[in-house]
């Protein structure tokens, strides 16, 4: 790792604990830790998959949440949101499973901490903005 690379890291790790309610952020940063995971594990053939499965799931959520915050409706930023909340639950299913068949791999316990806690937050943004897409607009004046 460059000069560079360790600065930019450090500055993005420095942001995240800043603003721990940036979702964008948040998920950014486990997506990061996801694929830092998926490099440490064992080249064998059913870590590559189970690998493969996760990067695809854990990097996903972080994604749909940046095309939400720019969905072009609030129908869009909620079907988006929703998207984020199905990809951390997969992503979940793939950190129990590697858990349960990869011996020595303490990293996952913190993921799976934050894949839980993206899934309620997930969860809650799409319930909330349902909620607020059905309150009537009031009378402006």
């Amino acid at each position: 790792m460059t000069k560079g690379q360790g600065r930019m890291r450090r500055h993005s790790e420095e942001k995240a604990l800043a603003n721990p309610y940036d979702i964008r952020e948040r998920t950014y940063q486990f997506a990061v830790s996801v694929v830092r995971l998926v490099k440490s594990l064992p080249h064998a053939f059913v870590e590559v998959e189970l690998g493969r499965q996760l990067v695809r799931a854990g990097t996903s959520i972080g994604a749909n949440v940046e095309e939400a915050d720019a969905g072009e409706s609030k129908k869009d930023f909620i079907h988006k949101i929703g998207i984020a909340c199905k990809e951390a639950r997969e992503t979940r299913y793939w950190l129990r499973l590697l858990q349960a068949t990869v011996p020595g791999q303490e990293k996952i316990d913190s993921l799976l901490c934050e894949a839980d806690e993206l899934v309620r937050i997930l969860s809650s943004i799409v319930r909330n903005a349902k909620k607020n897409e059905r309150r009537p607009m009031s009378d402006t004046k």
